[in-house]
């Protein structure tokens, strides 16, 4: 019975109740973002500069490599030349501008959320006017102060 007991504090307890709940919004907060990124800034970046698509730029080397005809995918010289070495360089190009955008999108939500909890916080609030008790005591406080 200890064992149960102990499992369920620590199923139901706070710490990993409140990681579930991170893990399950931050996977929603992903989807959402990549979806910024393909949806809206990608195309706006392809508009501009054409389509930032390097994966297919490779170089091979070793034992077949000189059987991949010039301006084969990467996907045909894998197929042609299975045993050479293939340099996909391109694909770690475009992950990389990838994960600078998707680093951009996110560094300007964080900053434009902390600019709104930081207004929040600066907008004063209003004086909360004193209880008829308080009013009283201080009119007490008042005129025994006075004698």
């Amino acid at each position: 019975m200890g064992f149960i007991k102990e499992f369920k504090e620590f199923a139901v307890k706070g710490n990993a109740f409140d990681l579930a709940v991170g893990v399950i919004i931050g996977g929603a907060f992903g989807k959402i973002v990549t979806s910024m990124i393909d949806d809206l800034i990608m195309p706006i970046v392809a508009a501009i500069v054409g389509k930032p698509d390097f994966s297919s730029i490779y170089f091979a080397i070793g034992k077949g490599a000189e059987n991949i005809p010039a301006g084969s995918t990467l996907a045909k010289a894998k197929e042609l030349a299975p045993d050479a070495a293939i340099f996909a360089y391109g694909n770690f190009i475009t992950v990389a501008i990838n994960f600078i955008l998707l680093a951009l999108v996110v560094f300007m939500l964080v900053k434009t959320i902390n600019r709104m909890r930081k207004t929040e916080a600066e907008t004063p609030a209003e004086p909360v006017a004193p209880t008829t008790t308080e009013q009283l005591l201080s009119e007490i406080r008042d005129e025994l102060k006075k004698k």
